[in-house]
């Protein structure tokens, strides 16, 4: 079983304290997510890779019944948060 998988399978169970170490697992692979978007998205975006990260990380960690079966389930779900966020607007 991977780290991010026991990590999942504890805030499954409740484990308020398994949250915490998700991010820093998950942190560089929803980086490149995020950049990859930012590069699609017309220029002018006010919007940084970091920041989208960031919002994308409080709808997943605020989100009422978190159930990530999987690494595959939990990056899915990062997904969906990110294709949902505006990625900013474009400068007069």
């Amino acid at each position: 079983m991977t780290d991010l998988t026991r990590i999942l399978a504890s805030i499954e169970q409740g484990d308020s304290k398994a949250a915490e170490d998700l991010l820093p697992l998950v942190y560089a692979e929803l980086r490149k997510l995020a950049a990859s978007k930012m590069a699609r998205e017309p220029a002018g975006q006010t919007l940084q890779p970091t920041a989208l990260v960031h919002e994308v990380w409080l709808r997943l960690a605020g989100a009422d019944n978190q159930h990530w079966n999987s690494r595959g389930h939990f990056f899915g779900a990062a997904a969906e948060a990110d294709a949902a966020h505006p990625c900013g607007s474009r400068s007069p």
